[in-house]
């Protein structure tokens, strides 16, 4: 049960969903309408794991992808929509439910439209063309005389009708997807292509949305989790006595190196949490802050990554008339979410239920399955919208945490985590360090790239629970994420090229994904670098990168971006004077070297004085293929530019030998309301092209066209995320003397 009155979307998250389903050639009979239900299928080869439409003609959308916040669940709506020629409001989507939506892969990548927006539509052309050969026979009309409205199939001529209700409503498809079945023209698109508003954005603004931390079931307990008080500590002795007089405790619970709380109340979790007294061991095992970038430089090579290799780019260099170099690095973040992950955990009957706002739900269920050497089919993870996300941060640990709590007392528990748990127990996004060097001849002309990544190994399998590590009990091994070398390769066509990544064998802290996980480092220390190459060939950098770029699509976009941002060339850092100065910079990807082209400019201000670095401006022209809703892509770009800003600017993980020590936003801050700036957006649609993923990309060109935008301002390379005051003083100093 929930709290107050379900929904119809609730109740399918709360139950499930049961169709009757039939095997005839194509719906079955009205009297198979009284079969027996069987569980609903989740195969990603069948129409009925994706769609069911009701009598009502209300069609339900089941999608393994997750609504991040991103607009993907409107985005997911209009293909569907304008596949079947049914309103969207006409539409409801269930997502990330294991019991009911296919496993389509986790919710990463600027995926969700490209990978699980085609197999959706896929599904509804399929369900279309058989509903449509349906309503031939009952109608007595060929399928070309058949036009479709609003869910209702109508025949030119006499005029005959019937709803897709009348033809399926309550009954399976039982049909596999077919990949021939046509879909709808671009031209005829009516909702596709159009900005409409998001259905999420009218409950988040007047409260009435359901996050995982409104979340309620009833009986539910509330629990804490005592954390150590070095990463690495081992519990000594727990003092269960010392909590004894907090008002509705339940249990303590400790299983190896886990320890945790369950009252009656939040309130009551808390203060447990706070008093219970234990005792822990000493634990140093982090490198010093200090000398981060050394240890990185000095951490064991598992293996490295050719990720690309064009002529002899050494001999290249050796030969060159000019050689330029440069070392740069981007420091450890955190997921910074707004809402501290949280989870509710429900074992009833032997079997498990969480409610979690993870973006692989799918690969959850897996893990606690693992976890508790439980058969996969006997758990169950139900999708939840969490305030705060964009990556792997801490929602699978707290859903962990509830599970072991709850499987303690042997009720429903909801686990929240504080602030600290949140900033200091994260999983973070691991530090980046980059060597470059090119090589120029006589005459400017660049005849040689190489480059080394420094970034932890990676198996790109699901970052390891901390319960289960502290409790001892199986847990994944491999160090994740994976794919955090794609754009270290270069999208110029330099006649000796070679970049190679380093894969090392441990980092800092545990590593995750935030958002253009790689792809915005590696972008950011390869267009920072092109930058320094350009002022070296004497060359305007959008001009230059025209120059070494063999793509059309490419071209396009950078001459279209320098249009629009009003670009006026440059071949070197212009003469300024006084306290305050601007510039601007540029940057360029096509992310991953396969899909999804972005170019910005960025306009800076800075205070010499001060060393404070303002962004006013940012213009961004954005070729991400065919564009399913144009306003939910400028929310997307809009979103990227600011948080990037923050990132590039102000944040930073800072530790000691134990622990993180940045557990607040005063100690990892963030953009403020009036540091944010003007965003302009130029979208180069193309309704007949693929559509490509829109949320990470245009993130990763932001740091690099900051950089480049300080060297226009005040002559000096910033080479270290983030850009602080102290760095960019420190610089100014340092080219003065």
């Amino acid at each position: 049960m929930l709290s107050g009155k379900p929904n119809r979307r609730e109740f399918l998250e709360a139950t499930g969903i049961l169709i009757v389903s039939f095997s005839l050639p194509c719906f079955g009979s009205a009297a198979d309408a009284q079969s027996a239900t069987l569980p609903k299928t989740v195969a990603l080869d069948e129409v009925d794991a994706f769609l069911a439409i009701a009598s009502s003609g209300l069609v339900t959308l089941y999608s393994g992808k997750v609504e991040l916040g991103t607009g993907v669940g409107t985005a997911l709506t209009q293909i569907v929509a304008d596949e079947l020629d049914v309103p969207p409001s006409r539409i409801e989507v269930v997502e990330g439910d294991t019991a009911t939506t296919p496993a389509q892969g986790k919710t990463w990548g600027s995926l969700t439209i490209q990978v699980g927006g085609v197999q959706i539509r896929q599904a509804a052309a399929t369900a279309r063309q058989a509903l449509l050969q349906e309503a031939g026979k009952r109608l007595g009309a060929a399928a070309g005389d058949l036009v479709v409205e609003k869910g209702v199939v109508r025949a030119r001529g006499d005029g005959k009708q019937i709803s897709y209700g009348e033809l399926i409503g309550g009954k399976n498809f039982a049909l596999k997807i077919d990949q021939q079945a046509p879909l709808k023209d671009p031209a005829n698109y009516k909702i596709v292509g159009q900005p409409i508003p998001r259905f999420d954005i009218p409950p988040k603004v007047t409260g009435q949305f359901t996050y995982i931390q409104d979340f309620k079931l009833p009986g539910m307990l509330h629990g804490r989790v005592v954390r150590p008080p070095a990463i690495g500590a081992s519990l000594q002795s727990v003092e269960e006595k010392s909590v004894n007089d907090v008002a509705g405790l339940v249990k303590v619970i400790h299983q190896g190196n886990f320890l945790g709380v369950v009252a009656e109340s939040e309130w009551g979790a808390i203060r447990a949490a706070q008093k219970l007294k234990a005792s822990w061991s000493n634990w140093e095992g982090l490198p010093e802050q200090s000398h981060l970038w050394e240890y990185v430089r000095a951490t064991k090579i598992n293996k490295d990554d050719v990720t690309s290799n064009v002529g002899n780019a050494e001999q290249a260099l050796e030969q060159a008339a000019k050689r330029v170099s440069a070392t740069y690095n981007f420091a450890i973040h955190s997921h910074g979410s707004m809402g501290p992950s949280c989870a509710v955990a429900e074992f009833k009957d032997g079997k498990l239920t969480c409610w979690s706002a993870s973006q692989a739900t799918h690969d959850l269920r897996l893990q606690l399955a693992a976890m508790l050497s439980m058969k996969d089919s006997d758990v169950r993870v139900i999708y939840v919208d969490g305030s705060g996300c964009y990556g792997r941060n801490g929602h699978e640990d707290a859903a962990a945490d509830a599970v072991l709590l709850a499987r303690a007392v042997g009720r429903p528990v909801r686990v929240q985590w504080m602030r600290e748990d949140e900033h200091g127990w994260d999983p973070k996004g691991p530090p980046t360090l980059m060597d470059l060097q090119a090589g120029l001849d006589g005459s400017g002309h660049v005849v040689a790239w190489y480059s080394q990544l420094y970034v932890p190994e990676g198996a790109g399998g699901n970052v390891k629970l901390v319960a289960a590590e502290l409790a001892g009990l199986p847990f994944e091994k491999g160090m994740s994420p994976g794919n955090i070398i794609n754009n270290s390769a270069i999208p110029y066509t330099f006649p000796n090229v070679r970049t190679v990544a380093h894969r090392l064998a441990e980092t800092p802290l545990r590593p995750s994904w935030i958002r253009a996980p790689g792809r915005m480092q590696n972008t950011f220390c390869n267009e920072a670098f092109v930058d320094e190459v350009a002022v070296a060939a004497g060359a305007d950098p959008l001009e230059f990168r025209l120059h070494y770029l063999n793509d059309s699509r490419g071209t396009d976009l950078l001459k279209r971006l320098a249009r629009f941002a009003q670009w006026q060339g440059r071949t070197s850092q212009k003469a300024s004077s006084g306290e305050v100065s601007t510039g601007r910079g540029t940057s360029y990807v096509k992310y991953e070297l396969a899909r999804t082209y972005v170019g910005a400019v960025a306009d800076v201000e800075i205070n010499r004085k001060s060393g404070e670095i303002r962004v006013k401006h940012v213009a961004i022209v954005q070729d991400c293929g065919q564009v399913i809703n144009p306003d939910g892509v400028r929310n997307q770009i809009e979103g990227n530019v600011i948080q990037t800003v923050s990132r590039t600017l102000k944040e930073e993980v800072t530790f000691d030998r134990s622990h993180v020590t940045s557990l607040d936003w005063v100690t990892y801050p963030i953009l403020t309301f009036p540091e944010v700036p003007d965003v302009d957006i130029d979208l180069m649609e193309r309704p007949t092209e693929k559509p490509w993923g829109v949320g990470e990309p245009s993130s990763a060109v932001v740091p690099s066209a900051i950089a480049n935008a300080v060297f226009d301002a005040v002559g000096v390379r910033l080479r270290s995320v983030p850009f602080t005051p102290a760095k960019l003083r420190a610089a100014l100093q340092s080219a003065s003397t």
